[in-house]
C-alpha cells in the first residue's frame, strides 16, 4: 500500500452542499496523487426508532450529491461512489474504507454548535477517535479565514 493518503481515499459526504465543499477541497489532492476518490454517503438507520426520512429519499439525496461531485471534480480524477447503511455513521465509514482497501478517510468538517454535537453525537470526533486508518480533516475552502464556532 502506498503511503500517500490520497492514493485511494474514502470521502464521506452528507448532503449536496457538503458534496460541493468536499469535492472542491479534495479534488486537486486526489489528482496530485493520481489516486482514486471513493465518495460515500451513509444512510443512517435509526436502530428501531422511526427514521428521519425514507431510505428512498436518502438514496435520492445521495445520488444528487454524487452528481455534484462528478461536476466539481476534473474528469481525469478517478471517482467511485457508494451508498452504505448503518446505525453508527463513523463505524460505517471506517468499515467502508476497509472494504475499499483505502489508504485514508478524508472530509471537510460539518457545521453545528457544540450543543448540537453534544445532543446528536459528533461523527467527526468519533471517526478520529475510532479509526485505525489515517483521518484527514480538510479545511473548508469556501470560508474566509478560520471557520467560526457557532456555540
Amino acid at each position: 500500500m502506498t503511503s500517500d493518503p490520497f492514493a485511494r481515499v474514502v470521502i464521506p459526504i452528507a448532503s449536496v452542499d457538503d458534496a460541493r465543499k468536499t469535492a472542491r477541497a479534495v479534488g486537486h489532492r486526489i489528482a496530485g496523487a493520481k489516486g482514486t476518490g471513493i465518495f460515500v454517503s451513509v444512510v443512517e438507520k435509526a436502530g428501531g426508532a422511526p427514521d428521519k426520512a425514507s431510505v428512498e429519499q436518502r438514496e435520492q439525496w445521495a445520488e444528487e450529491a454524487f452528481e455534484v461531485v462528478r461536476n466539481e471534480i476534473d474528469d481525469s480524477v478517478a471517482i467511485e461512489t457508494a451508498i452504505h447503511y448503518g446505525t453508527d455513521v463513523a463505524a460505517t465509514i471506517v468499515r467502508t474504507a476497509h472494504q475499499y482497501d483505502a489508504n485514508a478517510i478524508a472530509f471537510t468538517p460539518r457545521g453545528g454548535s457544540r450543543w448540537v454535537k453534544l445532543l446528536t453525537g459528533d461523527v467527526t470526533n468519533s471517526l478520529v477517535a475510532t479509526s485505525d486508518l489515517p483521518v484527514v480533516v480538510l479545511p473548508d475552502t469556501e470560508t474566509d479565514g478560520c471557520p467560526s464556532d457557532s456555540s
